[in-house]
């Protein structure tokens, strides 16, 4: 454990909820799962803590975590355990909500990947109607946020051109100023889909459950297939594995596709925000420790270039 406050709350926070008081403790001293601007994690036994990002807008936190507890996504979405009131704990300043703890995906078994179950999850949400008013999904926003904090760390260096070229090229709303066509709103997405947004159910062993929903919200579905389609396009994910992807996408009624046919007219203007995402975020990242980006940072930026060279009138063919 760091001496950070917020690290201190949580791990108190986590380990309260996760026994009685007055029972015996044998606990184990509580563990950091994650410490970013965006979001700090605390695990005590079977309880996680989650402290928000600093500029979380309650309202939108509340009605997020309500769509995690709704008994329609009991399948779909971890279940947050009950807060005492029905907001968002406070925390050092922090909105805090609290989960059970669920087993990740291992990084180390890249061949277990459960991209199909992740698929299958995917097109339940997207299929469910939203059952009650929700914020806009943040997908787009989090691009934007990623593009900004790149240019704020690498203010006079050249090699961000493409990556800027690529982020113009792309509509108004895959840049988070403005919604997306109405025949594409409205779906009940989850805003930042990636394997890490995966655990185990923790009561019942073998079924995946998705996780974080603080991008959670109305929007069009095929954001959340952005990032596997762009690790595809950019030569990061292999052929068969995204195409057992899209087609446990397909096979299980997702509608952010066509259930058959190409599925790149859709997918292109999201993939190309992703690879932006991303792309920025590596020379954010690397700016911040001093280094060059590696060998898997660079494909994105490479990518980048390859977009930023498209002619205009295929650039705009799909950004409508």
């Amino acid at each position: 454990m760091t001496t950070d406050p917020v690290v201190h709350a949580l791990g108190d926070l986590a380990h309260g909820s996760a026994h009685a008081a007055d029972a015996p403790c044998a606990c184990a001293p509580p563990e950091v799962l994650a410490d970013r601007p965006d979001g700090t994690v605390v695990r005590s036994g079977p309880v996680v803590a989650k402290a928000h990002a600093p500029d979380t807008e309650t309202t939108a936190l509340a009605a997020r975590l309500a769509l995690a507890a709704c008994p329609g996504l009991s399948g779909t979405l971890l279940r947050p355990l009950p807060a005492p009131d029905g907001t968002p704990r406070q925390v050092e300043g922090r909105a805090v909500s609290l989960w059970p703890y669920g087993e990740p995906v291992d990084p180390a078994d890249p061949d277990a990947a459960p991209w199909e179950e992740a698929a299958a999850l995917l097109a339940r949400l997207h299929r469910t109607p939203p059952p009650h008013p929700l914020p806009p999904m943040r997908g787009p926003v989090k691009a934007a946020r990623a593009v900004a904090r790149m240019r704020g760390a690498r203010t006079e260096d050249p090699g961000l051109a493409p990556v800027l070229a690529a982020w113009r090229g792309l509509p108004r709303w895959a840049r988070g100023e403005g919604p997306p066509p109405e025949h594409r709103d409205g779906f009940l997405c989850h805003g930042d889909l990636h394997l890490g947004q995966l655990v185990r159910h923790p009561g019942r062993p073998g079924a995946w459950l998705l996780i974080d929903v603080d991008d959670a919200g109305l929007g069009d579905p095929a954001w959340d297939l952005a990032r596997p389609a762009a690790w595809y396009a950019a030569g990061l994910l292999a052929p068969d594995v995204w195409l057992r992807f899209l087609d446990a996408y397909r096979a299980a009624g997702g509608p952010a596709v066509p259930a058959e046919g190409d599925p790149w007219p859709v997918l292109d203007v999201v993939a190309r925000a992703l690879t932006v995402q991303t792309a920025a975020l590596a020379l954010a990242k690397s700016a911040a420790e001093e280094r060059r980006p590696d060998e898997v940072e660079q494909l994105m930026i490479d990518a980048c270039a390859r977009i930023a060279s498209l002619p205009p009138e295929l650039a705009a063919g799909h950004a409508s």
